[in-house]
């Protein structure tokens, strides 16, 4: 299934978030500051992009069952977009 401007418009938000705050503990890291702070933040860039996987998914299995209501056969199958989903588990 390709990806559309309309099925990742929050997921790629949260993305370019994530990059940020990515480069932020890489330079918390450079600048040798304390790890619980490093793993705090890390920890945070680590969930923004877990959630953009998800937020990802549940577009393509919104956009697979408006397919099927409206009688079109959908892009991916109910068990490719489960295994998608349990490659971020």
């Amino acid at each position: 299934m390709k990806l559309r401007p309309e099925m990742t418009g929050d997921a790629l938000t949260r993305l370019k978030r994530a990059r940020g705050q990515l480069n932020a503990v890489i330079s918390m890291m450079e600048d040798g500051q304390d790890c619980r702070e490093v793993l705090t933040q890390l920890a945070a860039v680590s969930k923004a992009i877990d959630r953009a996987g998800y937020k990802i998914i549940a577009s393509g299995m919104r956009h697979c069952n408006a397919a099927r209501e409206r009688g079109e056969a959908p892009e991916m199958t109910e068990e490719e977009l489960e295994k998608l989903f349990l490659t971020l588990a």
